[in-house]
C-alpha cells in the first residue's frame, strides 16, 4: 500500500490529531462516531500517531464533537438542500462523505494551501478544494454568494490569533443572503488549559483563544443570533464513554458551568 507523507507545520499537523482520534473511535466496540473511512485514511498516512500520545478521554470527546457537528450540518442542508457548505479548517476530515450531501448541494473544503495538497492526495474528490490561509478573506470571492449557506468550524477557533476569526466571520456573513455559522465554542479558561494538554504540548502548539458568553459572537458585527448553545456533557451518547470518565462526565452534566468548560457546539444564524 503506498502511504503518503505529510509535510505539514505545527497548526497543520494538528489534523492528524483529530484524524487519529476518529479513527482510534472507529475501532473501538462501541463507536461514537464511526468513521471507518477516517481509520482506512489514518493507515495510508507516514506518520508516527504514537508521538501524539492520545488518550481516551481525547477520542471519544472529539468524536462526539464531531457527531454533532455534523447533525447540525445535516439538518441545514436537508432544509436548504440548494445551499453552499463551507468547512473551514477542514483538515482529512470526512465530514462530507459522513454528511453525504445532495447533488444540489455545493461542498467547500478550506484548508490551507498544503492541506488540500494533501487532501487531494489522500481522498476522492468529492467536494470543491480552496487552499487558503483563513486569516485573509480573499479566497471568499471564489465562493458563489447567491445561496444560503452553512458554515462549519470544527476546532479552528483557538488556533486563529487575534482577532481573525471574528474579521474571518464578518467576511463570511456578509457574503452570503443568509444561512448558519456552527463551531464548537472553548471558553477562556478551556483554551488556556489546551496548551498544556500531552498531546498540544507533543505538537509543540501553544493554543490561545476563547469566549466565555455563548452570545459574545454577537458582538462581532457579523448578523450572528445565537440559535443553540449544546453541552456535550449531556448527550445521550455519553453512555458510550469509559469508565471513569462517564461517571465524571454524568457529574459535570449537572452543572451549567461545568458543563461550559467542556466540549459544547454553538450555532448560530445570520
Amino acid at each position: 500500500m503506498h502511504r503518503v507523507r505529510p509535510r505539514l507545520g505545527l497548526i497543520q499537523e494538528t489534523l492528524l490529531l483529530t484524524l487519529h482520534a476518529k479513527a482510534l473511535d472507529a475501532g473501538r466496540p462501541s463507536p461514537i462516531l464511526g468513521d471507518t473511512l477516517a481509520a482506512d485514511l489514518a493507515g495510508t498516512i507516514d506518520y508516527d500517531f504514537g508521538k501524539l500520545k492520545v488518550k481516551p478521554s481525547l477520542v471519544v470527546s472529539t468524536a462526539l464533537r464531531t457527531k454533532k457537528l455534523d447533525d447540525v450540518v445535516r439538518a441545514y442542508v436537508a432544509a436548504h438542500p440548494g445551499c453552499v457548505v463551507l468547512d473551514l479548517g477542514c483538515g482529512l476530515d470526512t465530514r462530507v462523505f459522513r454528511c453525504d450531501p445532495p447533488p444540489g448541494v455545493d461542498w467547500y473544503d478550506i484548508d490551507f494551501p498544503e492541506v488540500v495538497e494533501l487532501r487531494a492526495e489522500c481522498l476522492p474528490g468529492r467536494s470543491h478544494l480552496v487552499g487558503a490561509d483563513l486569516t485573509g478573506s480573499e479566497w471568499i470571492t471564489a465562493i458563489p454568494g447567491d445561496r444560503p449557506a452553512m458554515i462549519v468550524a470544527e476546532g479552528l477557533f483557538p488556533f486563529m490569533t487575534g482577532d481573525s476569526f471574528q474579521a474571518l466571520t464578518r467576511a463570511l456573513t456578509g457574503r452570503f443572503p443568509s444561512g448558519e455559522l456552527a463551531l464548537n465554542g472553548y471558553t477562556r479558561f478551556a483554551a488556556w488549559t489546551m496548551k498544556y494538554h500531552p498531546t498540544i504540548k507533543a505538537l509543540g502548539v501553544k493554543a490561545a483563544q476563547g469566549f466565555d458568553d455563548p452570545h459574545e459572537p454577537e458582538s462581532w458585527h457579523a448578523g450572528l443570533e445565537l440559535v443553540e448553545e449544546q453541552f456535550i456533557t449531556r448527550a445521550p451518547e455519553t453512555a458510550l464513554f469509559p469508565q471513569p470518565l462517564r461517571a465524571l462526565t454524568r457529574l459535570m452534566a449537572r452543572s451549567t458551568a461545568l458543563s461550559r468548560q467542556g466540549a459544547r457546539i454553538l450555532r448560530y444564524r445570520f
